[in-house]
């Protein structure tokens, strides 16, 4: 089994910063590519950002220059960086992985529980 935990949420002002962090852990044999997701209340869960395991990333346009996310292969680990937040940017944010594990050596996509980012005006 692969699991993947998600830190950093809370609330802040708008036009602060917050880092959210996910670590993956267990059965893994190899992370391909780590995303960020995120859902608002009310609304359909939409893609943040994405990173691919050798680094190349691509974001949501509504957080193009404000966003930046990265990760640390060797600890398995993935960030977002979240700048000049605004209010619209409050939902419960998401980790996703898409993970070869060492059970089957299949891959598949594996999700956090999510960590709840609140902005206020």
């Amino acid at each position: 089994q692969v699991q993947l935990v998600e830190s950093g949420g809370g609330l802040v002002q708008a036009g602060g910063s917050l880092r959210l962090s996910c670590a993956a852990s267990g059965s893994i044999f190899r992370l391909n590519a780590m995303a960020w997701y995120r859902q608002a209340p009310g609304k359909q869960r939409e893609l943040v950002a994405t990173i691919t395991s050798d680094g190349s990333t691509n974001y949501a346009d509504s957080v193009k220059g404000r966003f930046t996310i990265s990760r640390d292969n060797a600890k398995n680990m993935v960030y977002v960086q979240m700048n000049s937040l605004k209010p619209e940017d409050t939902a419960v944010y998401y980790c996703n992985a898409n993970v070869i594990d060492t059970a089957t050596y299949y891959s598949r996509n594996y999700w956090g529980q999510g960590t709840q980012v609140t902005v206020s005006s």
